[in-house]
């Protein structure tokens, strides 16, 4: 006789994740959370394994969740598909929640700096074959990730998970063969109240709008 499983030690998938953190922004919405709560509990949410461990930060959260009413249905990952070409985004693009880059011997480039982006996580699952990516976040953004790769494949961090706050979280997955992966930051320097960005830019370090220099 088969021993029934317990609902809470099922798996969970990262649908099922990404959901309870847009539940979570909604209790920011009605004042149940402070950011910090947010960040702590959508790092718990993002790392979880099982349901028991996922429903648990939202079991002090009344009104927002059901346990009977049914999810709402998912967007599908916008998806980027590129083969031996190049494809860019730059300047005030709109990044959806989700993205799926497809990339096999070509390039592309995904610049967030300037982009319009709407909420608190970002997810970017790559599957690269001998191409290239490269992700440019901004500096205030937080950035988890957990790539893997193969067949010489390269991830390289170029201040990523530097510790920050306050901005948009970056969740980026997938695999990458013979290709590779850069997730860089556009802060290049600092002298003092300056910041020396990519390409010679400066700014001051000190306001809000980071408004260029010259």
């Amino acid at each position: 006789m088969t021993t029934p499983v317990d609902p809470r030690e099922l798996r969970v998938s990262d649908a099922e994740r990404t959901h309870v953190v847009d539940v979570l922004q909604k209790a920011i919405g009605v004042g149940l959370l402070s950011l910090d709560d947010f960040t702590a509990r959508a790092d718990i949410a993002l790392a979880s394994r099982t349901r028991g461990e996922l429903n648990a930060v939202l079991v002090d959260l009344p009104g927002l969740v059901s346990a009977e009413a049914p999810r709402p249905p998912e967007p599908e990952p916008v998806e980027i598909r590129t083969s031996m070409s190049t494809v860019r985004r730059r300047g005030a693009w709109d990044v959806p929640r989700a993205l799926s880059v497809h990339n096999r011997a070509g390039t592309v480039e995904l610049d967030f700096t300037e982009a319009r982006i709407t909420g608190p996580v970002v997810t970017v699952d790559v599957d690269v074959a001998m191409g290239s990516v490269e992700l440019l976040i901004p500096d205030e953004a937080t950035c988890d990730l957990h790539v893997d790769t193969a067949i010489g494949g390269t991830v390289t961090d170029r201040g990523a998970r530097r510790a920050t706050g306050g901005g948009t979280r970056f969740v980026v997955t997938g695999l990458v063969k013979a290709g590779s992966l850069t997730v860089r930051r556009p802060t290049v320097a600092r002298i003092g109240p300056l910041v020396i960005g990519r390409h010679g830019k400066l700014t001051w370090a000190d306001r809000p709008d980071r408004r260029r220099l010259g």
